[in-house]
């Protein structure tokens, strides 16, 4: 608590408080091709009883400095009112039109499933979330007025670089990159907006603190005070209250969570087997007892999931692996030093053409291959892997 308050100035408790970014640091650039007409979107109409609360938003807006009046643009984007959890409305702006005149950005992002391995085995992890992270970096001058949105108030532009912005998660990522060089993978792990800082020992969490603490108010970055991360218990009701898919949408947007956590999940392309006829052209939807089960099936492992750990360097690596009739699978575990066995990660896909003609011994050496090819990043942390065959 003592330290909290001693750096209470990194947290921003409003628009206010969030001086920006120095623009050495990072300024956000459009790049908009040359080529490309700008495009002015039809006025949208908004419901009466939404104008005032759009209007009150677009007051904050203005009295923080991230938005400013602008005459005559040559784009002109419509807002997309989008209600928060606590009732409020949220400002977007439809930039669907600006991002498409806008080459990508290539600078990476951070792979979670190394970034959750490397702050594994930490005595000690803080979270924490940037206040509005990308509104704290300055627009490039040149491209403010492209963003230009229409509201009931007239017509704004960002000064400051708004959400839904195409590369704006690049050009925050190279800030912070900026920012904790010399910190990254060692105090601190980072994805956009995200920190985690981490200490081996817990009784040196605080001095890691301090240290991150320091560069966020060096670089005027501020931390949102009112984000925590704890279980959520509504998120693990709403597995067990989810409702069976209706059509093939609703089965594709159940199967784009899953593979959001596929890591986390064996043998997920066996278990998602009986979905696959499902998702054929000009094949009607019917939804069977196969895919019933399958779909109960997921929702009970879901409740329950597996405790994976990151690998010990220089210990061997075990890799089991499975060839079913339409799928194949893979396990990476290794034994802890009273040699327990733990799993790390988990693998598996589909057979499709005529890998589904395969023999038993074709299929089990194109997982071993499968395996191989998507664990690679692996092979660093060990000198020798041990390779075993699940038992039949």
């Amino acid at each position: 608590m003592a330290l909290l308050s001693e750096y209470r100035d990194i947290f921003a408790w409003n628009y206010m408080e969030m001086p920006g970014f120095d623009p050495r640091v990072a300024v956000h650039k459009l790049a908009v091709h040359p080529s490309i007409r700008p495009v002015k979107q039809s006025q949208r109409r908004f419901r009466p009883e939404l104008v005032p609360e759009i209007e009150k938003e677009v007051d904050k807006l203005i009295a923080s400095n991230f938005i400013r009046e602008v005459k005559y643009p040559s784009w002109i984007a419509n807002i997309v009112h989008v209600k928060k959890k606590n009732g409020q409305i949220r400002v977007c702006v439809d930039l669907h039109d600006l991002n498409k005149a806008c080459p990508k950005d290539d600078f990476p992002l951070p792979i979670t499933e190394l970034m959750v391995d490397a702050t594994t085995g930490h005595e000690a992890l803080s979270f924490m979330d940037g206040s509005s992270g990308y509104n704290q970096i300055r627009m490039n001058p040149k491209d403010e007025e492209p963003t230009a949105f229409c509201t009931p108030k007239g017509i704004f532009c960002y000064k400051v670089m708004l959400f839904g912005l195409k590369n704006a998660g690049a050009t925050y990522q190279r800030a912070m990159q900026n920012i904790f060089d010399d910190f990254l993978h060692k105090r601190v792990e980072c994805y956009v907006d995200d920190l985690v800082v981490k200490t081996r020992q817990r009784a040196d969490h605080l001095l890691g603190l301090r240290a991150v603490f320091e560069r966020l108010r060096q670089f005027q970055l501020k931390m949102n005070p009112l984000k925590w991360i704890e279980i959520n218990q509504s998120k693990i009701d709403a597995i067990q209250k989810m409702s069976e898919p209706k059509n093939v949408s609703k089965l594709k947007s159940f199967q784009g969570h899953l593979a959001y956590i596929w890591r986390f999940i064996s043998n997920l392309a066996g278990r998602c087997q009986p979905f696959s006829c499902l998702l054929k052209k000009d094949i009607p939807f019917e939804w069977d007892d196969s895919c019933r089960n399958a779909f109960n099936n997921i929702k009970a492992y879901l409740t329950k999931p597996p405790v994976l750990v990151a690998p010990i360097i220089d210990r061997p690596l075990l890799l089991y692996i499975a060839a079913q009739e339409k799928s194949v699978g893979a396990l990476l575990a290794q034994c802890d030093k009273n040699n327990k066995e733990h799993s790390l990660y988990y693998l598996s896909r589909t057979l499709v053409g005529a890998e589904l003609n395969y023999s038993p011994i074709e299929k089990t050496c194109l997982a071993l291959i499968f395996a191989i090819q998507k664990l690679r990043h692996y092979s660093w942390r060990i000198q020798r892997t041990s390779f075993r065959e699940p038992t039949r």
